[in-house]
This record gives structure tokens, sequence and C-alpha cells, in this order.
């Protein structure tokens, strides 16, 4: 059985979907039950439990036999902020799966994570890879890029579709790997009976580096509109995580975060991933395509078409 932190999320949701339809047992630990609903119906084990609480997780490792964790408190804060969801949480997870024998812990990363990353949540990804290494359990350790449902969607495409502008946090001409969380999922199916996958870290990411403006520019073309797309200098948006973060230091990691993604190279080689898993990637073209038709269809915007804009 496989039991699936985070379940919520994009990425355990995803996962969750693609195992139940390939026939394995899934068993979601979620904090709210209500939003496992949809997995439940289609066959999925729902317990409650909380990363933040760890006498919750030994009753939810009862019989599994492989963890993957997707659960993150980038945005969090009081209970849930980062240290205690990234660090102490996934800490306390490892050791209750270490006690539970899990056989195989896989363990949701990030590409770029270092012990000096500028940025904290990196830093913290880095901590709980060598904890997870050095814990004796059996595992992997994937590092995706940037997933396309959010960094592509949420915080740009998705404001494109619907009011024909958007705000983009820096220049916004950086080099940078998107990844679909599908095919992220559709690797787990690969790792979990393959024994070439433990004890190894994975990079895994789409099949091309576009930079945020392209990708903007992208949903325009597909909608048929010249998008109208605000810059927030770099400067500025340093400025402001400095100001947020003794109010909101889950606003302010982003807005760090966005600065820092707006200088270096953010791309990723996809070649000797692909040479040992044979993933068929989602690009970027045909991710955009479909959120397109998907906002098209939409109840809500059914027939109303984005207004073009100059930009």
């Amino acid at each position: 059985m496989v039991l699936i932190v985070g379940a919520s999320g994009v990425l355990g949701q995803e996962s969750a979907h693609q195992l139940l339809q390939a026939g394995y047992q899934v068993r979601l630990l979620t904090r709210v039950p209500e939003r496992a609903s949809a997995l439940a119906s289609a066959g999925a084990e729902v317990v409650v439990g909380d990363l933040t609480d760890p006498a919750t997780l030994p009753g939810a490792l009862r019989g599994i036999d492989t963890v993957l964790t997707a659960a993150h408190g980038l945005l969090g804060r009081g209970k849930y902020r980062s240290e205690r969801v990234d660090d102490a949480g996934h800490r306390a997870l490892i050791d209750a799966a270490r006690q539970a024998a899990v056989t195989h812990f896989i363990y949701t990363s990030v590409h770029g994570a270092s012990p000096t990353h500028p940025v904290d949540f990196f830093r913290t990804k880095y901590r709980i890879e060598q904890y997870l290494q050095q814990s004796g359990l059996p595992y992997t350790i994937l590092q995706p890029s940037a997933f396309m449902e959010w960094h592509a969607h949420n915080l740009l495409g998705k404001s494109i579709l619907e009011k024909g502008r958007a705000v983009m946090f820096g220049a916004g001409n950086t080099p940078t790997n998107f990844v679909a969380a599908r095919d992220v999922a559709q690797l787990l199916l690969h790792l979990l009976p393959d024994g070439k996958a433990r004890n190894r870290i994975i990079a895994v990411g789409g099949p091309s580096n576009p930079t945020k403006n392209e990708v903007a520019a992208l949903y325009g073309q597909r909608a048929g509109v010249t998008p109208a797309v605000r810059h927030l200098p770099v400067g500025l948006l340093r400025v402001l995580a400095a100001a947020v973060r003794p109010f909101h230091p889950g606003i302010s990691r982003v807005l760090r975060m966005s600065a820092w993604a707006d200088t270096p190279d953010q791309t990723l080689d996809m070649t000797d991933t692909l040479r040992t898993f044979p993933l068929a990637l989602t690009s970027i073209e045909a991710f955009v395509e479909k959120q397109v038709a998907r906002h098209r269809q939409s109840p809500t915007t059914r027939g109303a078409a984005v207004q073009p804009r100059t930009a």
C-alpha cells in the first residue's frame, strides 16, 4: 500500500489518481478529509493526520510499504509555517516510517536544493534530503522543476485568460524549466516496481526551458489576445519581501524566491533521466492549449471571450 502525504495538493492528487488507475492500494494522509472526498470515491483510503502532530503518523503508516510525501509549507504561517512542516514535520515522518519498516520512502524535494541557497525553503529541502539519506530507509529523492500548474498557470496564465492581463514577478527573461504534475506522477509508476530507483536522486522537468515572457505570449497566442503584462522589478520584490516578512513569512518567501528565480539560469536537461525512465513529457505548448480549452469550456466563461489588449 502507498501512503501519500499532501494528497490535496497538485502532485498529491495527480499521483493518487494515477496510482489508483494502475491498481495500487492508496492511503491519503490529510488534515481536512473533505478535500480528499473525490479520491475517496475513487477508492482511496483517507486518514486524518498532521505533519506537525507526530502522534498521528504511526497509525497512518500501519501496513504501508511506500511513502510519497508531496506536502510542503511554503506559504504556511503560524502552526503550519515552513519550519514546522518542511523541516520538523518531515523529520518526524521519516522517523515514523523507519519505525514502521517502510520499504521505500519517496521524498519530493526541489530542483536546485542546496545548503547555500539564498532562499530558506531550498536549504530546508536539502537538509531533509540529507536526513533521509542518513536514516537507513530505502529512498528516492525527486527534484522537480517549477510546476506548470502553479508557476505557468496559476501565477501567470490564469489571469491572462480571465482578464487579459497579468502581473509578472521580475523581467521574465530567464530560461526556466516547467514540469507538469502528471509527468512527475507518471515517473512514480516507474519508481515503485523498479529497483534502479532506490537510493538515488532524480531530477524531473519538462522538455523545454522557456522564459516567463514566452509563456505569457503563448497564453495570449492560444487565447487570441494580446496580454498586458506588468513587471515587478527584482529590487521591488526584495523590498516587499522584507516588509511583509513580519506579518506573513510565507508570502515573503515566495517574493524572495521570485526575485532569485529571475536572475540565474533555471534550465534543466532531462537527457539522463529519460535515458533511465522513458517518460512522455508534457510540452508547455500542450499544457497551455489544455488550459485555454478548459477555460473556454468552463460554465462561467463559455461564450465569453477575453477582449484583446495592447501590451
